[in-house]
């Protein structure tokens, strides 16, 4: 079976819509978690701010991750 790799062209517009759309958000959620990472004090950081910094540029799952177990309350 052989795949041929699909170009922008090959999208819909409402398929390159969405692709931009989702590229957008997970752009602005690592923009804020990074932000929030600089600011933040080192000690309402669970764990190392550069630990926390990588795992933000993991796609979607790194600054949810953060957001969800890199601060402390109350920071």
């Amino acid at each position: 079976m052989t795949r041929t790799r699909k170009t922008w062209r090959d999208f819909s517009a409402g398929q390159r819509a969405a692709i931009v759309a989702a590229g957008t958000l997970e752009l602005a959620l690592a923009v804020t978690a990074w932000t929030d990472l600089a600011r933040r004090p080192a000690d309402a950081v669970n764990g190392s701010k550069g630990k926390w910094a990588a795992i933000i540029a993991v796609n979607l799952v790194g600054p949810v991750a953060y957001f969800r177990w890199g601060r402390r309350a109350g920071g």
